[in-house]
């Protein structure tokens, strides 16, 4: 597998008031196209800030990131904006949903942004929500769903573009553990069935354990990157978590 992601040297500095914070000392990784990944690290170890510069939420003070062989860091914003869109689907641990729309006018939300008819809209995200085990709540509003039923409409969302790879940053943080480990395994699905690629940020070792590779954060740098045997998804997605 070629590498989808590849930093050299990555650092990032913030000043707060008079202070400088390095929140990234040095980052140089390879991430391999179709692989899952866990980085883990206690906070303000340097992974959120590191997975903002991934999904091109935000730029690196120095070094070089290329994204599917694309440097990143040469791009402008209007650039930095399509890259997201096309490449990349985000979940994040406060689900993001809007409010006042239904489960699907919440996973369509990406693809307003690109030309299309509204059959193939609708076509598009009816079929992410049933890959996530959620036919039949398309209509359903936020509040009518458990929060394990909303990080899935989170992760249908993700997907409605078609992305090479999926950012989730801290994605079972406010679920429960049962609903954490049926979160885990349709990302596993995901990675095993159609090949994405997926980066996981968590603090939480059993989260971790569903990857392929995990790399721990400490104080701006890696301290250890290892693969790992994950615990295989052997179950369907279940319907009503």
């Amino acid at each position: 597998m070629a590498a989808l992601i590849r930093t050299q040297n990555l650092t990032k500095t913030y000043t707060v008031g008079e202070v400088q914070v390095r929140a990234l000392q040095g980052i140089t990784l390879e991430i391999e196209r179709g692989s899952f990944v866990a980085i883990m690290g206690a906070s303000g170890s340097g992974k959120s800030t590191l997975m903002n510069i991934l999904g091109c939420l935000d730029r690196p003070s120095a070094g070089h990131y290329w994204l599917d062989g694309v440097s990143v860091e040469a791009l402008d914003r209007d650039q930095l904006a399509e890259i997201r869109n096309q490449k990349i689907g985000f979940v994040f641990q406060n689900f993001n949903l809007l409010p006042r729309m239904t489960a699907i006018e919440n996973v369509q939300l990406p693809m307003l942004y690109r030309s299309g008819s509204s059959n193939h809209l609708d076509e598009s995200a009816r079929s992410a929500l049933n890959l996530v085990g959620l036919a039949g709540r398309e209509q359903s509003m936020p509040t009518q769903l458990s929060g394990g039923q909303q990080q899935r409409v989170a992760i249908a969302r993700a997907l409605i573009n078609d992305p090479q790879i999926v950012l989730a940053d801290e994605p079972t943080g406010q679920l429960d553990s049962r609903t954490s480990d049926d979160i885990m395994r349709i990302f596993q699905q995901l990675n095993q069935t159609r090949g994405i690629t997926i980066v996981v940020v968590t603090h939480a070792a059993e989260v971790a354990g569903f990857a392929q590779r995990v790399i721990t954060f400490r104080d701006g740098r890696i301290v250890v990157d290892t693969p790992n045997t994950p615990h295989y998804a052997q179950e369907p997605v279940e319907k009503n978590p």
